[in-house]
């Protein structure tokens, strides 16, 4: 292959301001004709960002900036329009998983969110491990979407996974017995506990329908004090619950047995955990508490996944999956709802990776 040089043209780039002055450097960059093929190739400078108007250094601080800052912040105070800002943060998350190990988990945890109105989810897989999400992908919650994730890992890292936390979603407790049959099924804490949080819910509105006049003020406008933990209440808050729990004895009892339900988690061996299940069951007899007895039927159904807890090399720190998903809702929040769904992936999948 013979090559001539074609010509030689200058390009201004932008680098790391110095205090409040804005640093450009004037670089000269060569342009090769090829003779075989007819084509002009520009040489290609390690130091410049993809888009060759930037240096990668300062992609890489403008990366660093907007994991804790939105993007219009970052335009404004750096003098970029928005989708310069954008791009030159893709570059970084993007280099970000190019320098971060090769997804090998060992234990994963199953969770889906909402991407857009209309039920449109997206399912995000973590490893609990290292605590780092791992994947985000599919078209919905169904099984077609979840076979995605272990194609995406291949059939030998699948079949290195211990054990799976999820909640009880059919789907994706059948993709994971057949792409990961060795995989013991955990079903997470905080999913089964919001299902008998939604029982208690639904015994309020049942009590608050039942009664009328004066006796419905001590239950209007409780909902959140009753939800919500103990600890969590201060002041007013935790005063309202008292006069409510003492004011209403149906209230009161499946307040009582929603608190007491979360011991379950705390036994070592599964015969003493089915015990305290079974004895729990027992205190709704002649209580007239028809959704708590749907939670509990619902509870002997999937016990398999709940006593798995039980077993110690399954205590895995459960809370993960819910503080990413907090996370996220964060990033969609302060974006006002978040349309370029590639960004958003990469935002997810590098929220728990070091800074570069």
């Amino acid at each position: 292959m013979h090559r001539s040089w074609y010509d030689r043209t200058r390009r201004r780039v932008r680098d790391l301001s110095c205090g409040d002055l804005r640093i450009y450097l004037d670089l000269e960059v060569r342009r090769v004709h090829c003779r075989d093929c007819g084509a002009v190739k520009r040489e290609r400078l390690e130091l410049l960002a993809d888009n060759a108007r930037h240096t990668q250094r300062f992609a890489f601080y403008v990366g660093r900036r907007c994991r804790s800052s939105a993007i219009k912040d970052i335009a404004e105070e750096l003098n970029l329009s928005w989708h310069t800002v954008k791009e030159l943060e893709k570059q970084y998350m993007r280099e970000q998983l190019r320098r971060a190990s090769q997804p090998r988990p060992r234990v994963i945890g199953i969770d889906e969110i909402s991407v857009r109105k209309r039920h449109v989810y997206r399912i995000v897989v973590s490893d609990l491990e290292r605590q780092r999400p791992i994947w985000f992908g599919g078209q919905d919650r169904s099984e077609n979407s979840m076979d995605e994730l272990y194609r995406f890992l291949g059939e030998k890292k699948a079949r290195r996974i211990r054990l799976a936390v999820m909640d009880m979603w059919k789907p994706f407790r059948n993709s994971t017995r057949r792409n990961a049959p060795q995989a013991a099924l955990l079903f997470d804490k905080f999913h089964v506990l919001r299902h008998l949080s939604d029982a208690l819910d639904t015994v309020r509105k049942s009590e608050y329908g039942r009664l009328s006049g004066k006796h419905r003020r001590f239950i209007k406008g409780q909902k959140y004090a009753l939800l919500s933990h103990p600890q969590n209440l201060q002041g007013p808050a935790r005063k309202n619950l008292k006069l409510l729990l003492a004011a209403n004895k149906r209230l009161n009892t499946a307040y009582l047995l929603k608190e007491s339900f979360g011991q379950l988690w705390d036994y070592n061996r599964e015969a003493w955990a089915r015990k305290f299940f079974e004895n729990w069951r027992a205190s709704l007899k002649w209580q007239r508490l028809k959704p708590y007895e749907k939670f509990a039927q619902m509870i002997d159904r999937h016990w398999d996944g709940i006593a798995a807890y039980c077993k110690p090399e399954n205590k895995v720190a459960l809370g993960f999956v819910e503080g990413l998903n907090n996370k996220i809702r964060v990033f969609q929040r302060r974006a006002y709802g978040l349309r370029d769904e590639e960004y958003l992936r990469l935002k997810v999948l590098t929220c728990m990776l070091p800074q570069l």
